[in-house]
């Protein structure tokens, strides 16, 4: 059984269609890029892969399931959706890394949090910093650490690394690869052609269609 399948999908919010007829399969475990143009459509395929997007026609099933079968509060703890802009949820990085864990009613080991920083080359002393006062590749880091703490299923990754510097580019594809490793399926979009160069497995969507796929 794959992670999803999208059988007939299209994405048609006027008469111009964003996405059209698309047919996909994603397994289990996969590590797959989804490259393209600014326009093409590619961001809003993670979109609707995280419901937050409904097709227009046709059907998204994941593990079996059509999306609208699933408690939405569970599929989103499966499937996590990660912005290329993140919001950060509280007045400093500790209070935001606290968000997962308030919801489930519990605490945030300080010395978790620490950790958790320090493997994304954070030093522990950020957790009392001022959200306000980070940069961008520090915001996407604490960003995807909060998604790391009770790790989902699989992650959706919108231009995750677009206006970073390239040592913050590197320390996030290494916190990805890992996991990958992990068994964790990752979805990546970009159009930034570093990461096309060494992407694990790479489709193409042009103007709303898939035109190629290599690697796979």
């Amino acid at each position: 059984m794959n992670c999803f399948e999208l059988h007939h999908m299209t994405f048609a919010p006027t008469q111009t269609a964003i996405l059209n007829d698309i047919n996909l399969d994603i397994p289990w475990g996969i590590d797959l890029t989804i490259a393209g143009h600014s326009g093409s459509g590619k961001s809003t395929l993670l979109r609707l892969l995280a419901t937050l997007l409904t097709p227009t026609n046709g059907t998204i099933l994941y593990n079996g399931k059509a999306q609208a079968d699933y408690d939405p509060i569970a599929y989103r703890r499966e499937v996590s959706y990660c912005a290329q802009q993140p919001a950060l949820f509280g007045a400093t990085v500790a209070d935001d890394l606290r968000f997962p864990f308030m919801i489930r009613n519990t605490e945030m080991p300080r010395e978790q949090a620490e950790a958790a920083l320090e493997s994304v080359d954070l030093a522990k002393s950020m957790l009392d910093a001022p959200t306000q006062n980070l940069s961008g590749g520090e915001r996407q880091r604490v960003a995807l650490l909060r998604h790391l703490f009770f790790p989902p299923k699989v992650l959706l990754l919108d231009e995750v690394t677009t206006g970073l510097d390239p040592d913050t580019k590197t320390i996030i594809h290494e916190l990805l690869n890992r996991q990958n490793e992990k068994g964790i399926t990752l979805v990546r979009v970009t159009h930034d052609e570093g990461e096309l160069q060494t992407a694990k497995n790479l489709m193409t969507l042009v103007a709303g269609q898939f035109e190629e796929v290599a690697k796979v």
